[in-house]
């Protein structure tokens, strides 16, 4: 029988618990409902199908044919609705989709998520890289690592770290003009994305606001770690974010020509839906990130 919108579902889950209890009075007790709720309950059901389920004794209630026919059905299926719920609750609960950008996820959170494992090897971790902001109503994101302002209604946000940037590129780069010493070096060589609004208000903070850099050739790589990957080639100078890319400095595979650091007033931050605080996983994500990064603020 095809079940209609108007079909009493709650009367089945009424009558499963008075069949199991054989007694209303207990089935009552068990759903937080009074005796006259259930046997309301039953009585459409009954109207419904057409026929008796239940013998009603004084003190004492027992199935009729039709309720015996029934009853290990309906059992039987909440007892599947259960299991399937609960199968969901688990593999949700068992798995952290953190949305961030391809940058992020390779120049900081691949470096410990290892550690966040090893302290919760029940939570498994899945990326999801984007350099769209994801939607947490549409996407299967339960936390995220966006760059902005920190307001998103809806969402808590915790303070990750200052966005600013600087140029960098390859010492042997560097070299074949005799070195980077002065803002203007940068011009004489290829600049990696002329096109990233980052250029200009960098240029603008050493002194220089009126550099036109539209008649360069404009590439996009798609994230700032592959254009991190073009500088280390020598294939020309990148604008980047330095605390990424702390080794390559470290290792002499890049140098940061100028201390001057410029910012276009977005920052990282970790976000998450406000409603879903509490979730166990999310809040271990939160710990692990409070006691990972130094700078994480409330």
């Amino acid at each position: 029988m095809k079940l209609s919108r108007q079909f009493p579902l709650n009367a089945l889950h009424v009558f499963e618990a008075a069949a199991r209890l054989k007694s209303f009075t207990r089935a009552g007790e068990e759903m937080g409902m009074t005796q006259t709720a259930v046997t309301y309950q039953i009585k459409l059901l009954e109207e419904h199908l057409g026929e008796p389920l239940f013998f009603r004794r004084p003190r004492q209630v027992t199935l009729t044919p039709a309720g015996e026919r029934l009853a290990p059905k309906i059992a039987e299926g909440f007892s599947v609705i259960a299991e399937a719920i609960g199968g969901m609750k688990d593999q949700s609960e068992s798995t952290l989709v953190i949305h961030t950008t391809a940058t992020f996820a390779t120049r900081w959170l691949a470096h410990h998520l290892g550690t966040f494992q090893l302290e919760n090897p029940g939570i498994a971790v899945r990326l999801e890289t984007s350099q769209d902001m994801v939607d947490f109503t549409r996407a299967e994101a339960d936390v995220a690592i966006r760059s902005g302002k920190g307001e998103w209604p809806g969402l808590k946000s915790h303070f990750l770290m200052k966005s600013h940037f600087t140029p960098m590129l390859s010492p042997a780069l560097a070299a074949t003009i005799g070195g980077v010493t002065e803002p203007a070096d940068i011009l004489k060589l290829r600049i990696i994305d002329a096109g990233d609004p980052w250029w200009p208000m960098w240029f603008a903070a050493a002194g220089m606001p009126d550099i036109d850099l539209k008649a360069r050739p404009i590439s996009r790589y798609g994230a700032q770690a592959f254009e991190a990957a073009a500088a280390v080639a020598g294939q020309g100078v990148a604008i980047l974010k330095p605390e990424f890319y702390t080794d390559e400095l470290a290792l002499g595979r890049l140098i940061q020509p100028f201390d001057l650091l410029a910012s276009d007033g977005s920052d990282y931050w970790f976000v998450y839906p406000q409603a879903r605080r509490n979730t166990r996983k999310i809040r271990a994500f939160r710990e692990f990130m409070r006691k990972s990064m130094p700078t994480f603020r409330d």
